[in-house]
């Protein structure tokens, strides 16, 4: 279902708990916001819904992917960029970025997952 966009600073701003197996409808909702907002959005966390939950999804070349918490675990070749957001008014911000990533996640069914990522899709990710 889709959602309406979370503006709430102080909520977006507190971290999220861990997502469990009973989290896996707050994802596909996660997705048909996605998907609903996809000329202005590539990517989005669980916490831009209202629900705070370690569970992101995101355009990964041309195919949505879906992340339940993810974790970075190795970063390399920083990079200053700006970036918008569905969330934050005001326009787009200075932030600093990894140009590739390695990242740990579960899948829908929670198995562990370990893959590289570079480049805009790590951009993304790093959102």
């Amino acid at each position: 279902m889709v959602k309406d966009i979370m503006h709430d600073p102080i909520f977006l701003g507190v971290k999220s708990d861990p997502a469990t197996k009973e989290d896996v409808q707050v994802a596909q909702d996660l997705l048909d916001t996605l998907t609903a907002n996809q000329e202005a959005c590539v990517g989005m966390a669980a916490n831009m819904i209202g629900v705070r939950k370690r569970i992101i999804v995101f355009d990964n070349d041309g195919v949505y992917m879906t992340m339940f918490n993810p974790e970075i675990i190795k970063k390399s070749g920083p990079y200053d960029t700006e970036e918008g957001c569905l969330s934050l008014t005001g326009g787009p911000r200075k932030c600093k970025r990894w140009r590739s990533i390695k990242v740990q996640w579960q899948t829908a069914e929670f198995q562990t997952r370990i893959k590289t990522f570079t480049g805009w899709t790590a951009q993304i990710i790093q959102h």
